[in-house]
């Protein structure tokens, strides 16, 4: 299994799956928003919104997980003896607050005030700090000239892609700042969870901090006046958006368990990229074009030079 999980074209095309799936999330929290009639303002209807979404994501990935226990015998040993089901819990919920509920109650906050274009470029920044600070963590995760370049060239393609006559200058702390922290907070999340998937089975840490996490986005939501007002699509449209969550996260984890946290973290360039092309797909967005083609462009050449390691595949 390990092995596996540590090929080149395995840890490619699974990394393309798992952006696609959250790049699916862009046109899916569109639809969600007109389907629920949440307004542009309205953050504890959002709060409410996300927190079902990875509630329920995370309850889907822990049944999955119970289903298949049979080969689950180790999911919770450490050095011969069992982690106590408390410290399971704590590092879980510490997990989830930092990855599903800080990082997305920043995010709304951040997006509230700036662009979408300016918050799509400033969160991308989550994977250039996970190519900076994974040295800090892993020492064998060394920074180095390709790693820089990549990131540059990636860089470039987020801004290209998010290009829409809009003006990009100009810093705001409950804007741009805010989804700067939460850029911030899903890098460091990264790397939390791969150290707690040393030791513990990773469906149920990707289940535990979905629900975990998930829980005090709906009791903040709720708390700001959210509400979600019940029909059969925006039920649907929920229950995909759980499914891509629950499957993006369990794959994230998976790679993140076998592989350099840099160039792993990397892939992030392609949500924006994919969650752009689904919304002219879904939305009837005009995205052919040349500015777009030459984004993509750079964000696959920045995360080819990340992972090149002069070795062959």
């Amino acid at each position: 299994m390990e092995t596996i999980w540590k090929k080149k074209s395995v840890v490619f095309f699974m990394a393309m799956i798992a952006t696609a799936l959250w790049g699916s999330a862009y046109p899916s929290i569109k639809a969600g928003y007109e389907l629920f009639s949440i307004s542009g303002t309205d953050i504890g209807s959002k709060l409410v919104f996300a927190g079902y979404r990875f509630a329920f994501a995370g309850i889907l990935v822990l049944i999955v997980s119970i289903l298949f226990r049979s080969n689950d015998a180790d999911i919770i040993e450490r050095k011969g003896r069992r982690v106590r089901r408390s410290k399971i819990f704590l590092s879980c919920f510490a997990l989830g607050l930092m990855q599903t509920t800080i990082q997305y109650i920043f995010f709304y906050l951040g997006l509230a005030n700036t662009t979408g274009a300016k918050g799509s470029i400033v969160n991308s920044s989550g994977a250039f700090f996970g190519v900076i600070l994974a040295p800090l963590f892993y020492p064998d995760d060394r920074l180095n000239l390709k790693k820089m370049v990549g990131c540059l060239v990636g860089f470039v393609g987020i801004v290209l892609i998010n290009m829409d006559g809009s003006s990009l200058s100009g810093f705001c702390l409950t804007g741009e700042g805010f989804v700067l922290i939460a850029a911030l907070a899903q890098t460091l999340a990264s790397f939390y969870s791969k150290k707690l998937v040393r030791t513990m089975n990773v469906m149920i840490v990707t289940g535990s901090q979905l629900l975990l996490g998930g829980i005090p986005l709906l009791l903040i939501g709720y708390g700001m006046g959210g509400r979600l007002i019940p029909n059969v699509q925006g039920a649907l449209l929920l229950a995909y958006m759980a499914f891509l969550s629950a499957a993006a996260f369990t794959i994230w984890t998976q790679l993140l368990k076998y592989n350099p946290a840099s160039e792993i973290t990397i892939y992030n360039l392609f949500i924006p990229v994919f969650g752009t092309v689904l919304s002219g797909i879904f939305l009837g967005e005009q995205v052919l074009t040349v500015v777009n083609v030459i984004s993509i462009i750079c964000v696959s050449l920045g995360i080819v030079f990340v992972n090149r390691n002069g070795k062959k595949v």
